[in-house]
C-alpha cells in the first residue's frame, strides 16, 4: 500500500500523564505493536484487561488486510486486480471502501483516485530499486487511472480498461476508525491508535489533562526531530510527506505522492501536509489531495471544510497553517 510509513518515523507521541477510563482506577498504559499493511502499527490503551481489547483490534487489522491489501495474495483487492477485468464478487466492506474511494475521487476532481494501482506499483518498484521507470511504462499505467473504470453492481465489481485498485490512500484511515468504533462500544474511552501514519485519539487523555501531544517531524530529518506539535483530543492526525518514501537521482527527489495529471511524483513547493480532523479516513484522503493542490490552493480548500485544520511545511522550511491552528487546536512550532 502507498502513503505513509510508521509514525515511529514521522510522528512522536508524547504521553506522560495517566489516562482516565471507565475502569475503577487509573491503569498504566499497555501497548502492542505488529506489522500489517506493509507498515508497523501500535495500539495503546489505558484500561483494565487492555490486552483482550488490543488482541481484538489486531485481529481486525488482519481481517482487513485480507480484504484491502493490493499485494497480499488471496485478498479481495488482489483477486479483483488479477481477474483480468472479469466480474468479481467481493466482501460488502470492500465494496463500501471502494465506493468511498470513488466519492473522494469525485470531490477532488480526480486528484485522488483508487484506480492508481498500476501507477503506484511502478513507483513502489522504482523506490525499491532506486531507479527511474521507463516513460512509456508510466504513460501506459497512467492511461488506466480513472474511477469511471470501476463498475459496481450489487456485491460485484468489474475493472475496465486494465485498471487496478490501490486502497492505500484510505484503508488505514478506515481501519483506524473501525477500531475506535469497536473500542468505544466496549466502553474504552482513552487510548491511541497508530496505523503507520494515521494517529487517532480515542477520547481525551484525562479529565485534568485532556490533550494528547503529537509532534510533526522535520522533513528529511535524520534523527526524527520535530518541527512543530499539536495537541488534540478525540481527533485524528495524518501526515503525507515527500520524505517518507523517496529516492534521489542526480540530486532530484522522487517520492511516492503521485500527480495523476503527469504520472510522476508531485512537483510543488511543499514537503509535507498534516491534516487534523475527526475521522481518520478523511484525514487519509485529504492529506494526499491537499498536498497535490499546493500551498495556496490547499489552504483555501481546507479553510472551507468543517472541523478540519492543516499544517503545511514548505521546501524552504516555512510553516503555514489554517486559521484554526493555535485557536481551536493548540499548535506550537520549534523554529
Amino acid at each position: 500500500m502507498r502513503k505513509i510509513y510508521c509514525l515511529i518515523i514521522t510522528l512522536c507521541l508524547i504521553c506522560t500523564c495517566i489516562f482516565t477510563t471507565a475502569c475503577s482506577r487509573d491503569p498504566e498504559p499497555v501497548s502492542k505493536t505488529g506489522c500489517y499493511f506493509d507498515t508497523v502499527i501500535t495500539i495503546t490503551l489505558y484500561c483494565d484487561n487492555a490486552e483482550q481489547y488490543m488482541d481484538e483490534c489486531f485481529a481486525m487489522a488482519g481481517e482487513y488486510e485480507n480484504l484491502f491489501s493490493a499485494t497480499k495474495e488471496g485478498s479481495d483487492i488482489y483477486n479483483l486486480n488479477h481477474n483480468n477485468g472479469q466480474v468479481t464478487t467481493l466482501n460488502p466492506e470492500t465494496i463500501g471502501l471502494i465506493e468511498e474511494g470513488i466519492k473522494y475521487a469525485k470531490e477532488s476532481d480526480g486528484s485522488f483516485d483508487v484506480t492508481v494501482g498500476n501507477l503506484s506499483t511502478i513507483w513502489q518498484n522504482a523506490i525499491k530499486e532506486q531507479k527511474l521507470p521507463k516513460e512509456s511504462d508510466v504513460a501506459s499505467a497512467l492511461s488506466t487511472v480513472s474511477y469511471e473504470n470501476i463498475v459496481i453492481n450489487g456485491n460485484t465489481v468489474q475493472l475496465l480498461n486494465g485498471a487496478k485498485i490501490d486502497l492505500g490512500g484510505i484503508a488505514k484511515g478506515y481501519i483506524a476508525d473501525k477500531m475506535k468504533e469497536y473500542l468505544l462500544d466496549q466502553g474504552i474511552t482513552n487510548g491511541l491508535i497508530n496505523l503507520g501514519g494515521n494517529v487517532l485519539a480515542v477520547g481525551p487523555k484525562s479529565s485534568d489533562h485532556p490533550m494528547y501531544h503529537i509532534a510533526i517531524q522535520t522533513p528529511f530529518s535524520e534523527n526524527g526531530e520535530a518541527i512543530a506539535s499539536v495537541k488534540i483530543t478525540d481527533q485524528s492526525v495524518v501526515t503525507s510527506g515527500t520524505y517518507q518514501r523517496y529516492f534521489n537521482v542526480e540530486d532530484h527527489v522522487y517520492h511516492h505522492i503521485l500527480d495523476l495529471t503527469t504520472g510522476y511524483p508531485c512537483e510543488n513547493d511543499l514537503d509535507s501536509v498534516t491534516i487534523i480532523c475527526d475521522k481518520s479516513i478523511n484525514g487519509d484522503a485529504l492529506s494526499t489531495t491537499v498536498f497535490l493542490m499546493g500551498l495556496k490552493e490547499g489552504l483555501e480548500y481546507v479553510e472551507n471544510l468543517p472541523d478540519t485544520e492543516a499544517i503545511f511545511i514548505a521546501k524552504d522550511g516555512n510553516i503555514s497553517t489554517t486559521s484554526g491552528m493555535g485557536k481551536t487546536i493548540p499548535f506550537q512550532t520549534n523554529q
